[in-house]
């Protein structure tokens, strides 16, 4: 399992794009790239998932045991030659002091060698005790390269390289000119989605930034550090991925994934599927009418930037809003949740939504909710554990700059939170009869199997509706 760990010394040091053009070039020299992306995180993986042409899974020590990473890491890497994680933030940076979920402890976790991706402008000698520094600070993380970033010209290269190799010893493995082309618009939640490009476009753009990384980095380089990878440790037998048998007869659930909504996890989408959900696409921009479906589900994504769109696509909005009413089971994740809302205001224009959710939902300059959340069922939501509400917290993570306003005082909660924000600092989980509309964002992990709860209650409504037919 050749594989690498591409990290940065701080956050915006420019590792994301590294590891697009790293993914891209290496497809183009015959490797099958299998990327991860750790923690949470939907549009960083769109982009590599298009760069390896193949989709990006995350590992998530905050949501997953170690001994389930592992295990996933290994069931993905299955038919791929090369696997590439890409950290978030810094190497060292984590939630609690000892660091137990950052970059580094994943790193020793999958005993995988890290490259350090280094913002060098304005920096000449001190790159040397920077890098020491990081060595010395866990000696069990294998420093093993060094990718230098942003460089001024020809001249700050030399001179940073001749400082590492004189004081560290690290081999510099690229040396990346400062490259408006290397760009990848942000917003306000990271870059922009690739699901919001025009498809040709999207990968023009990929290549094109393959291109550059490529000129600048020894590939080869790379290939033969990752070599030196040892094995994964088999992971425990009821660890290891096994694909469930269906639990009831297939049903068919829609999934809006257009420029508005595209912030699904693959290995979410891959369990729908497996507890026995046939996933219908469709187009919240474009398309007049729901699919015929059993269940709907509406992700996250930037409706704010497209509510214009969604607005004018009256019967869309209508055929969503009398389906709910009429009980069909939905799920609906914080974009969904705007888009299910009565409308949405942003710099001083509204736009108007489904209308289902009682609320208006306000966008604002800065993070509302942000973060990992823990939550805990209050028995109300339509497809609960079957050991709620008493069950032990959820584990969730919530990125939004909106909020909810003017909710009516009839609604119900799915969720009391114990840690974030989710609705208004205190619940999250709009209940309205079939339907969850959450800020909170759910893993399918085996702290929290949803999609087969969701499956199955899509299953049992439709079982319920065949047999009230059936007596008519």
């Amino acid at each position: 399992m050749n594989r690498l760990l591409i990290s940065a010394a701080h956050k915006s040091s420019g590792k994301t794009t590294v590891c697009v053009g790293l993914c891209a070039a290496l497809r183009m020299r015959g490797e099958t790239v299998q990327p991860f992306k750790k923690g949470p995180d939907y549009i960083d993986p769109l982009w590599l998932g298009l760069a390896a042409a193949r989709s990006c899974f995350n590992l998530d020590s905050y949501l997953s045991s170690p001994e389930e990473i592992r295990a996933e890491m290994a069931y993905r890497m299955r038919g791929a030659t090369f696997g590439i994680v890409e950290g978030n933030k810094g190497l060292y940076d984590g939630l609690d002091l000892k660091g137990t979920n950052s970059n580094a402890a994943l790193a020793v976790l999958l005993d995988t060698p890290v490259v350090l991706v280094l913002d060098a402008r304005g920096m000449t000698r001190g790159v040397a005790p920077l890098i020491l520094g990081y060595q010395a600070f866990d000696r069990n993380v294998r420093i093993a390269g060094i990718i230098l970033n942003q460089l001024g010209g020809p001249r700050h290269e030399a001179k940073l390289r001749a400082v590492i190799a004189h004081y560290t010893g690290v081999p510099v493995l690229g040396a990346i000119q400062h490259d408006e082309r290397l760009t990848i618009v942000e917003r306000h939640l990271g870059l922009v989605p690739s699901n919001e490009a025009q498809a040709e476009a999207a990968r023009a753009r990929v290549h094109e930034i393959a291109q550059l990384v490529s000129s600048q980095v020894d590939l080869d380089g790379l290939v033969a550090l990752a070599r030196t990878a040892p094995p994964l440790a088999p992971a425990p037998a009821p660890i290891i991925r096994v694909r469930p048998k269906r639990s009831g007869p297939a049903v068919r659930v829609g999934i809006a994934r257009d420029a508005a909504f595209g912030f699904y996890y693959p290995g979410d989408l891959e369990a729908l599927s497996d507890a026995g959900a046939e996933l219908v696409v469709f187009d919240a921009l474009r398309d007049k009418r729901l699919p015929q479906i059993d269940g709907l589900f509406i992700g996250g994504g930037f409706p704010e930037m497209h509510m214009d769109a969604l607005a004018r696509n009256v019967g869309l909005r209508s055929a969503v809003h009398a389906a709910i009413e009429a009980g069909l089971p939905t799920y609906a994740e914080c974009g969904g949740l705007m888009y299910l809302a009565r409308g949405i205001e942003w710099n001083g224009r509204r736009a108007e939504m489904v209308g289902v959710v009682p609320a208006d939902i306000v966008m604002h300059a800065k993070p509302v909710g942000r973060g990992y959340v823990h939550l805990r069922e209050t028995g109300r939501n339509p497809w609960a554990r079957a050991d709620a509400p008493s069950a032990k917290r959820i584990r969730a993570h919530e990125f939004h700059y909106s909020s909810v306003e003017n909710l009516g005082p009839e609604v119900e909660f799915a969720y009391e939170v114990e840690r974030g924000h989710g609705v208004d600092g205190r619940h999250d989980g709009i209940v309205r009869k079939n339907m969850l509309a959450s800020y909170s964002h759910l893993r399918d992990v085996d702290g929290n199997r949803w999609a087969r709860r969701f499956v199955q209650f899509v299953q049992s409504c439709r079982a319920d509706v065949a047999a009230t037919s059936s007596h008519s």
